[in-house]
């Protein structure tokens, strides 16, 4: 839809005055369907564009963390949803929340054991809980978005939820943190976090399309508006004219 209106506005704008006909019989739905169509409807250039966008892949964040975590929350807060707001068109997020916590099994559930404690563990719960729950990351980020920026991550749950998703039931997210669902769930993250290549030493653990260095950790850290927008191959959006730096924040260790 978008598409069809920007061609629309660029139609009327290379309309030469006193020119009352439509320059092809197409509708605009079908303007970039074929060279020929294209050329018919004077919008080449604009097809082109919009292709060489439509091609570039988005650059995948993966980001490995932990719900209380001071150096994680600064990062999703300062630099990841920031960041995520302006470009989200080229890029791609994932939120992996686990960290440096540990696992056992009794009697067939798993229990884990968190670095900041209890309360960690039922925050990673639930950021994976409504994640599962919604899929959709314009739907989710701004929710756990919510509650790292709040005092009492898990205090703020509930509330954030009936924010941004008020048709979500709580009792749904207390359902999937309590029951056997949430449980297999954080058993993933906790696979996911052990398969990472190399091992995480810390977290925030990032990785950039699937690739974790120091270098890219650091300017991640730093600036990760300016790496999005370095690392996209397509053409860059507008708002990568402006390069943006925010503050970062010492790491939880192992």
């Amino acid at each position: 839809m978008k598409l069809v209106v920007v061609l629309i506005c660029l139609l009327f704008w290379t309309v030469r005055e006193g020119e009352a006909r439509p320059p092809c019989n197409y509708p605009p739905a079908q303007w970039c369907s074929s060279l020929e169509i294209a050329t018919a409807c004077q919008v080449e250039h604009q097809c082109m564009e919009y292709q060489r966008k439509k091609d570039a892949d988005p650059v995948m964040i993966s980001l490995y963390y932990e719900s209380l975590c001071g150096a994680c929350r600064g990062f999703l807060v300062l630099q990841l949803f920031p960041t995520w707001l302006m470009l989200n068109d080229i890029m791609n997020v994932t939120l992996v929340p686990y960290g440096n916590a540990l696992e056992r099994n009794e009697s067939g559930k798993w229990v884990f054991s968190c670095q900041h404690g209890e309360q960690e563990c039922t925050g990673n719960m639930i950021e994976t809980c409504i994640m599962h729950s919604l899929q959709d990351p314009y739907r989710f980020l701004p929710i756990i978005f919510c509650m790292e920026s709040a005092d009492n991550v898990t205090a703020a749950a509930q509330l954030c939820l009936q924010v941004y998703e008020p048709l979500l039931p709580w009792d749904n997210i207390k359902n999937c943190v309590n029951g056997d669902l949430g449980n297999k769930l954080m058993h993933h993250n906790a696979e996911l976090t052990r398969a990472l290549n190399p091992p995480h030493d810390y977290v925030p653990w990032i990785l950039v399309n699937g690739k974790h260095t120091e270098d890219l950790e650091d300017e991640a850290m730093n600036a990760l508006f300016n790496l999005i927008c370095n690392t996209y191959s397509g053409v860059k959006p507008k708002a990568c004219a402006k390069p943006k730096g925010l503050n970062s924040f010492p790491k939880c260790m192992i």
